[in-house]
């Protein structure tokens, strides 16, 4: 999907379905490498963002005409950055005129070009990274501003992901981009010094790119592959700047583990399939392999961090041969682990998941029931479905039917909603249960 003003503009081209389904295929696959393309050739970020969407709804238009090239990724990246040396060329002619106009030389103090610094990295979406993860800004906008210019999320996509309102998401990505320009924060990988103080805003970057690949907040499909392999690639890239460090092993090994299951997490519909359901078969042993590795590999003599737990957490269950044979009791240590370093009530709704399967349901409900009282987790879809799963299970269908309804108006995926249908259906009609 192009996003933002383009939603509204691709409305309007009548491109074919095809056509249509080319241009949101590689969107996906694209946005970002072109946008820090742009933002590495013009220094402009809005400009580069513009430029981008610019060059995504043109595509609708001739490529249903032309048909879509051989290679769809080229011809974009060509009408963007053609549409941004127009406009920079525009511009610095208005500027010539107006000074012409004024009689005046331009002044003494007037900043140079923004050129960008490569930091001895030859990649652009990882200085898009870095740059975004300046600690001059907040850690969320910081996070926000880096899935707005490199994944293409939309205001509203991030939004969710950060359980805020879109107004308040689209002002803290607007005071982003202005701060940058202000200070004229540079386009680069910052030298190896520099490093320890970015990782945090760095991580939680790449850590919020892989979830939207591998659980989409909104839209069609459940999984977007894209995402999470570009995670993957730039968490690599990360760990031979800094080799050694225990959280970036523990955030690829976490990623590792995670996406090791792509292949059996939905169905031919496109339906998730929760993880006791799953053919383990269809796992991805290769990448539990590595994972595993990674993971053993870590020593210290510091405690876990917050990566190094959840890859833990990943890896109780990627060793068990069968779903019952993970242990849950550990896992629910681990969540209780990870609550110490991080006050997040969707830890702690995983937690209840945990608890419910180590200990039963009715252990599991009491945490999930504290968290809906307490209203941080409101218009969150998944703390509905683990309400009406643990209900369920409890021998209370009215309840277990009504939380579920719930969790279907909150959903954000198509594919999410199919699923938690069947749920209900399941739970209404239990001899519909396989």
């Amino acid at each position: 999907m192009v996003p933002d003003a383009s939603h509204t503009a691709a409305g309007h081209t009548g491109a074919s379905q095809p056509v249509q389904a080319a241009v949101d295929s590689v969107f996906r696959e694209e946005w970002g490498r072109i946008v820090a393309t742009l933002i590495a050739t013009t220094g402009d970020w809005d400009l580069a963002e513009e430029c981008a969407q610019d060059a995504f709804t043109r595509a609708l238009q001739v490529w249903d005409r032309d048909g879509v090239p051989s290679r769809p990724g080229a011809w974009l990246t060509t009408a963007a950055r053609n549409r941004a040396v127009d406009v920079v060329r525009r511009r610095a002619n208005e500027a010539v005129k107006l000074r012409q106009a004024l009689l005046t030389e331009p002044a003494a103090g007037e900043p140079p070009p923004v050129t960008p610094e490569t930091g001895g990295i030859a990649d652009d979406r990882l200085r898009l990274i870095f740059t975004c993860c300046h600690p001059a800004l907040p850690l969320e906008a910081r996070v926000a501003l880096t899935l707005r210019t490199l994944a293409g999320l939309t205001t509203a996509e991030i939004a969710r992901a950060f359980l805020v309102a879109e107004p308040a998401m689209a002002q803290r990505l607007v005071r982003a981009k202005r701060k940058i320009q202000a200070a004229r924060i540079p386009y680069r990988v910052p030298p190896a010094d520099l490093l320890p103080e970015r990782l945090t805003g760095v991580l939680a970057v790449l850590y919020l790119l892989f979830n939207e690949g591998y659980t989409a907040s909104s839209g069609p499909d459940l999984i977007r592959p894209v995402l999470s392999a570009e995670a993957i690639r730039l968490t690599r890239l990360m760990a031979g700047l800094m080799p050694g460090e225990p959280e970036i092993g523990g955030l690829l090994a976490l990623m590792l583990l995670n996406d090791s299951r792509r292949a059996a997490r939905t169905d031919t519909s496109g339906a998730p399939v929760p993880l006791p359901a799953q053919d383990r078969g269809r796992w991805d042993h290769a990448e539990i392999g590595e994972g595993l590795a990674i993971l053993a590999s870590l020593t210290g003599d510091a405690p876990p961090g917050v990566y190094q737990l959840q890859a833990e957490i990943a890896a109780c269950h990627a060793r068990a041969a069968e779903p019952d044979g993970a242990d849950w009791a550990a896992i629910a240590r681990l969540y209780a682990d990870l609550a110490g370093y991080v006050a997040s009530p969707v830890v702690e709704l995983n937690r209840a998941v945990a608890v419910g399967m180590a200990e039963g349901p009715a252990a599991g409900l009491v945490i999930a029931d504290e968290l809906a009282t307490s209203g941080q987790l409101t218009g969150y879809h998944l703390l509905a479905a683990v309400r009406a799963d643990l209900l369920q299970r409890l021998g209370r269908p009215a309840e277990a039917a009504a939380a579920c309804r719930t969790a279907i108006d909150q959903a954000g995926t198509d594919a999410e909603r199919r699923y938690l249908q069947r749920r209900l259906a399941e739970i209404t009609d239990p001899a519909r249960r396989t």
